[in-house]
């Protein structure tokens, strides 16, 4: 190594840092056993703090700006080095630089499902998962309590501790929580703020401030989702009418919705809907001409209930037929209208199940 090549390595003059990464927080400066030259300039870009380490020891903390490293700009690193009577002489101190932008969608989630009490579903098991901001609000202490002397810190290595205290505090709400799941949806904001603001005396120690915390979802074993899927449609089924539109416009989504018989068939349905219902709520017609039933003949119309679906009304000699079918069992579910709720076949109509009478 030449003369001049050796003094090129030797003095380190220019110090700055450029994050490309945007995961990083802290890095410290490549300085290989170089001395800093005395009076080299030093570029502390927005949203970066510098950090002179002497020794081991926190000297100088430089917020945004451009410094002409000498006496007068590093008080406490003049002190260290002894340079009370103005030696200019070049110094050997680390050089870290912190990142204190806002480090936005960083992932939480549950790992196993959190057991809660629920209003309507008694017992449930729920999983989440959401987002979180952060930020180094104090880099001295961020530096003395989290990185030590890691040379190039970043989110990931405290991603997990703080997932940790976020789930901590996500099963704590729940606990507490009063309201059914179903209407956890409408809380997802809440749910965050105190989440945020019982973890900030957490990340106070770190020299951390979370500043937001989402919740995305909250979700439901598939089980109990499958379930709430089937009653939803026997709501949506239960109105003919708004049934026959729903599946005529679901038609149209499905299929060519630009041609015209997609038009003439939602009308064709909706059509069909409208007559089926105005026929369903007319009282039957008398037909003057034929006789009125034998007064001995049950004239009461049953409603039946077999797997998913109600069926009917049927008139006795239907439901005769129905149980000698084996459609209809002692512990089939009948109502007629003059009843509060369903009943068992057995106990409304057990007469029929006996050989005499059928």
């Amino acid at each position: 190594m030449g003369l001049f090549d050796w003094i090129g390595g030797q003095f380190i003059d220019v110090i700055e840092w450029v994050d490309n990464s945007n995961t990083t927080m802290v890095y410290r400066f490549p300085r290989a056993g170089n001395e800093i030259k005395y009076g080299a300039k030093l570029t502390v870009r927005e949203s970066q703090v510098a950090i002179f380490v002497n020794e081991g020891v926190i000297a100088d903390v430089l917020t945004p700006g451009i410094y002409e490293l000498e006496t007068k700009n590093l008080p406490i690193i003049t002190t260290l080095q002894h340079w009370n009577h103005g030696f200019s002489s070049p110094f050997k101190a680390e050089v870290y630089f912190l990142n204190t932008k806002r480090f936005t969608n960083l992932k939480w989630g549950t790992k196993n499902p959190i057991m809660m009490r629920d209003p309507e579903f008694k017992m449930v098991r729920v999983r989440a998962f959401g987002t979180y901001e952060i930020r180094i609000t104090e880099p001295k202490k961020f530096m003395t309590e989290i990185v030590g002397t890691d040379g190039h810190f970043g989110v990931d290595e405290i991603d997990m501790q703080i997932t940790n205290l976020i789930l901590s505090k996500f099963a704590s709400a729940l606990s507490q929580n009063t309201l059914p799941i179903l209407d956890l949806v409408a809380n997802y904001e809440a749910f965050g703020d105190y989440m945020r603001e019982k973890i900030a005396s957490y990340m106070d120690e770190y020299g951390l401030m979370l500043t937001k915390v989402f919740v995305e979802n909250i979700s439901l074993p598939p089980e109990v989702e499958e379930a709430l899927d089937k009653r939803t449609s026997r709501e949506i089924s239960g109105d003919l009418n708004q049934h026959m539109k729903y599946q005529a416009s679901e038609g149209m989504a499905n299929g060519n919705s630009g041609t015209m018989g997609d038009f003439v068939g939602m009308g064709m349905a909706m059509s069909m809907g409208n007559e089926m219902v105005n026929q369903m709520n007319q009282p039957p017609k008398v037909d003057k001409k034929t006789p009125p039933p034998l007064p001995s003949v049950n004239l009461t119309q049953y409603h039946v209930a077999i797997g998913d679906e109600v069926k009917g009304p049927y008139d006795i000699r239907t439901i005769q037929l129905m149980i000698k079918q084996g459609t209809i069992k002692k512990e089939t579910l009948l109502w007629t209208e003059s009843l509060q709720d369903w009943e068992v076949a057995e106990k409304l109509i057990g007469k029929y199940f006996t050989p005499s009478v059928m």
